[in-house]
């Protein structure tokens, strides 16, 4: 039975009072224990990132060609030479399990649903062979080097025999980010199952007994079976020590093409020089990207820094960009400033979280119609033909900053 009578099993159709991204990050942390909603909203030290992904969005401005008509608008894109229906693809995010039961094969069947990708994350709870055959649409895998190449070796030999069309090389976690909200909240003592530890901290979880009754129906504290050690699959405990042991270095997209043998998408690139080096690299898209503002804060907001990424690539492979994307209007404007799509993070969370697949649809339904009606009424019929005329810029966005 689905918790919030908003959604209806088996749909994408919300009551009125569900109408934006907003809207169902309010119901995500009516249901979710704080520990868990802060996971997903959450951002590094004092989230100043966090707040300016967002706001970045509300300096551009868009000029549109008025007394066109424009009945009907082609939002089909391509990316890696595959089709998607959709000028946006679901990003990765870990521990997806936690917000709602086999949270990453929910999500991935809702992408496929609606005609577009899914990005799994090495953080998956699911195994990544049931979360690729969830969907009849591409699908990605994030790669994190966990437990060492060997390890990975065995993931990426997994991937490509489960049909996953691109690796996604994340390249912003040398160590993992100070999120303060978790340390008040106790994450990792609730996560550490200690009787002892967990008591200060336990009753954020036992006020949500829905929530609850559904994790432990779960299984529980979910461990990362796509992350497979000697010993079994590596637990959640293990992450920390484990991202600080793996960072990834510009030689490692060697042996990881050579070992995968397919298209490769480095994600967390922020500056130009960083484009520029990918391209050497030899890897067929790079994603602008701060983690969400995850990872180091006073980074600039991702579309601020867009313009620089994409004056560096300079047409030679496909852009792609997230963070702080919240409305259609957003992904619009990503696309303007030369991004060939966008991922979605926090918004299908926050719909995952609500209700589910019916939360997710609602989260791709309200983006969709937000496009729709932003292209019709800049007068596109398109999305293939935004550019930089269709919208104004700070000019201090314009200055380029190699050295």
């Amino acid at each position: 039975m689905e918790l919030f009578p908003y959604f209806q099993m088996g749909g994408n159709v919300a009551a009125p009072n569900v109408v934006n991204v907003a809207d169902l990050r309010a119901l995500a942390k009516n249901r979710l224990p704080q520990m868990v909603f802060d996971y997903i909203d959450s951002g590094a030290d004092r989230e100043q990132t966090l707040s300016q992904n967002c706001t970045a969005f509300n300096k551009i401005y868009f000029r549109p060609r008025c007394a066109v008509e424009t009945p009907a608008c082609d939002l089909n894109i391509k990316v890696l030479g595959e089709e998607f229906k959709l000028p946006f693809i679901l990003a990765p995010v870990g521990s997806s399990r936690m917000f709602y039961p086999k949270g990453e094969v929910v999500a991935a069947r809702e992408a496929g649903i609606a005609g577009t990708g899914y990005t799994l994350s090495t953080l998956s709870g699911c195994r990544l062979e049931e979360v690729k055959q969830a969907t009849n649409f591409p699908a990605w895998y994030q790669l994190y080097l966990l437990g060492g190449r060997d390890v990975a070796l065995k993931t990426i030999q997994r991937a490509k025999a489960a049909g996953f069309s691109a690796i996604v090389v994340t390249i912003d976690t040398p160590v993992s980010g100070l999120r303060e909200r978790d340390v008040r909240n106790g994450t990792k003592e609730l996560l550490s199952m200690n009787p002892i530890a967990m008591l200060p901290f336990i009753s954020q979880m036992l006020v949500k007994p829905c929530w609850l009754s559904q994790w432990l129906g779960d299984g529980g504290l979910m461990n990362f079976p796509n992350v497979e050690l000697d010993d079994g699959p590596m637990g959640y405990t293990e992450i920390g020590p484990a991202l600080e042991q793996s960072v990834v270095t510009w030689n490692d997209l060697n042996w990881i093409r050579e070992a995968w043998g397919g298209k490769i998408i480095v994600k967390g690139v922020h500056i130009g020089e960083d484009a520029k080096k990918a391209i050497d690299c030899g890897v067929d898209a790079i994603v602008v990207s701060n983690h969400g503002a995850r990872q180091l804060d006073s980074v600039a907001p991702t579309i601020r820094v867009l313009p620089e990424i994409i004056e560096a690539v300079n047409g030679q492979i496909d852009v792609l960009l997230d963070g702080g994307i919240r409305r259609g209007g957003d992904i619009v404007k990503a696309l303007c400033l030369g991004a060939k799509g966008v991922l979605i993070g926090r918004a299908y969370a926050y719909g995952l979280a609500a209700g589910g697949g019916p939360g997710v649809a609602r989260t791709i339904d309200i983006l969709r119609s937000d496009i729709l009606r932003t292209m019709k009424l800049l007068g596109c019929d398109s999305v293939n033909k935004l550019d930089r005329s269709f919208v104004s810029i700070p000019d201090s966005w314009k200055k380029h900053y190699s050295t």
